[in-house]
């Protein structure tokens, strides 16, 4: 073995004793402006591109903060506007997408030849390749930041996954873009109604399917109530595991949701349906408020329930205070958080403007507290390094070994955002590994060019531990980068 191939693994290993055994940085002035200035970049953002510290003390903490709870008052990067201008499937409404690439009805599916079928096959997957590409594209570049981690927020939240079947390979896309983007700042309720009237969510929960017993007309896979969109509802969506509700409010919320289905290949393209024929229009008392038997109102009096129930105020609250300040968060500011859900009726961007302005979120012992999942530490290695063309493919490559592939999540929980979920010794191996990748500029489109430690130093701060310094310094040049990228601080945030 070469002495710098030995050096560099002895390097790496001392990068990994460093993250796997000591605790978190420590820093003496952890208060100084530059420090706040990384902790608001590391959790309002995916970590600071070139020239993002600079930027931000130049404007000032707060100014930073309120324009990004505004992200329409944000201009975004135009050859990102023109790269997002190429994915053209991500225009198309759900009915477009299903009559355009979905699978045809059987009597013409059997007309196919093995090709032609194949073909379609293969168009099928420019959707989902497509939604991939814009998430990440506008993960690693967008300049409206605090709304992209938003979207990921609540995308993992109301989680759905392509595991399920093809319609949500058709759907995936056009479900973060209708479903989730435009309310990611807004309003909950709007949010949630949004994720219920979805095709994608009706079909990955089942709620298709869900039919009021006895109906007129039912046959094949509508045999009756379906109760799995209700009890995720309740249990992931609003009012948590803990929220005070019983199975009796489980049946009863599926039988008000009875009839929400899919129109595939007609209808306002929305790719929704109520069909009242399916519907049970009984009375109900559900959380102990009657609602009238009729329609799809039933559905919507329920949403309007669940989402300004207590429970769920404190559940979501609980949920952002976690990902935003710690894994077990401050009760203090759970409790802060969903006064102002109340007090606003689940007005988001209120909501997260007072967990910003609490101590607790300032407190610098939250500061690199959160062990960053595979998706957040691949987009800020990508944005650290100035990843303008990334290389799509291998990115998801990447979040595939780490056990964090887009869009597949099996489980309606989504994935954990916790520490405990992700810090073991291999994954620590596959991010260092990967770390040597990126180092050598092999995300980008092109001819790689390796990445300059010195500006990577730069970017990210200067702002690490003696044990990292030590270890980085005494390392040769090209391998500075490497060391910095499968940094403890790099893991944090």
């Amino acid at each position: 073995m070469k002495k710098a191939s030995r050096y560099w693994i002895i390097s790496l290993l001392l990068a990994l004793i460093i993250l796997l055994g000591l605790p978190s940085p420590s820093y003496a002035d952890s208060q100084s402006i530059t420090t706040k200035t990384i902790h608001v970049l590391n959790r309002l953002s995916f970590g600071p591109r070139p020239g993002d510290i600079e930027r931000v003390k130049s404007m000032g903490i707060n100014n930073y903060i309120q324009s990004q709870l505004r992200p329409e008052t944000i201009r975004e990067p135009q050859q990102l506007t023109n790269e997002l201008s190429k994915l053209k499937t991500l225009n198309l409404n759900p009915v477009e997408l299903f009559n355009e690439y979905g699978p045809l009805p059987p009597r013409k599916q059997k007309q196919l030849t093995q090709k032609q079928k194949q073909a379609r096959n293969k168009r099928m997957r420019i959707i989902f390749n497509q939604a991939i590409k814009s998430n990440l594209l506008r993960a690693i570049s967008s300049n409206r930041q605090l709304q992209e981690v938003m979207i990921n927020f609540w995308f993992n939240h109301f989680n759905i996954s392509v595991t399920k079947g093809r319609p949500i390979r058709l759907w995936i896309g056009t479900y973060e873009r209708d479903a989730i983007r435009p309310y990611a700042l807004g309003n909950f309720r709007d949010l949630l109604s949004a994720t219920a009237h979805h095709p994608a969510m009706l079909f990955y929960l089942d709620n298709w399917l869900n039919t009021a017993p006895g109906s007129p007309g039912v046959r094949g896979p509508l045999k009756g109530l379906n109760e799995n969109y209700a009890r995720e509802l309740m249990e992931l969506h609003t009012m948590g595991v803990n929220g005070g509700y019983k199975q009796e409010d489980i049946i009863t919320l599926a039988r008000i949701f009875t009839g929400w289905g899919i129109q595939r290949r007609s209808g306002d393209g929305s790719g929704f349906k109520f069909d009242a024929n399916r519907h049970d229009n009984s009375d109900k008392i559900f959380l102990g408020i009657p609602i009238k038997g009729g329609g799809i109102e039933e559905g919507e009096k329920a949403l309007d329930i669940l989402a300004n129930h207590p429970s769920t105020a404190r559940f979501i609250s609980y949920k952002l205070a976690q990902y935003f300040v710690a894994d077990t968060p401050p009760g203090s500011l759970v409790n802060k958080l969903a006064k102002s859900f109340q007090e606003t009726n689940g007005n988001i961007r209120y909501v997260l403007e007072t967990l910003f302005k609490s101590p607790e979120f300032w407190n610098e012992k939250y500061y690199w507290s959160k062990f960053k999942t595979p998706y957040q530490y691949i987009t800020s290695a990508a944005r650290a390094t100035a990843t303008d063309k990334p290389k799509f493919g291998r990115i998801n490559g990447m979040l595939s070994q780490l056990g964090m592939p887009l869009y597949h999540c099996a489980t309606p929980d989504g994935y954990k955002n916790t520490k405990e979920a992700w810090l073991n010794s291999d994954a620590m191996m596959r991010r260092t590994s990967f770390a040597t990748i990126i180092s050598r500029g092999q995300l980008n489109q092109g001819k790689p060019i390796p990445i300059n430690h010195q500006q990577l130093k730069v970017t990210l701060g200067n702002n690490f531990s003696a044990q990292t310094q030590a270890v980085i310094s005494n390392s040769p040049d090209n391998l500075q980068a490497a060391l910095i990228l499968g940094s403890p601080e790099m893991m944090e945030r």
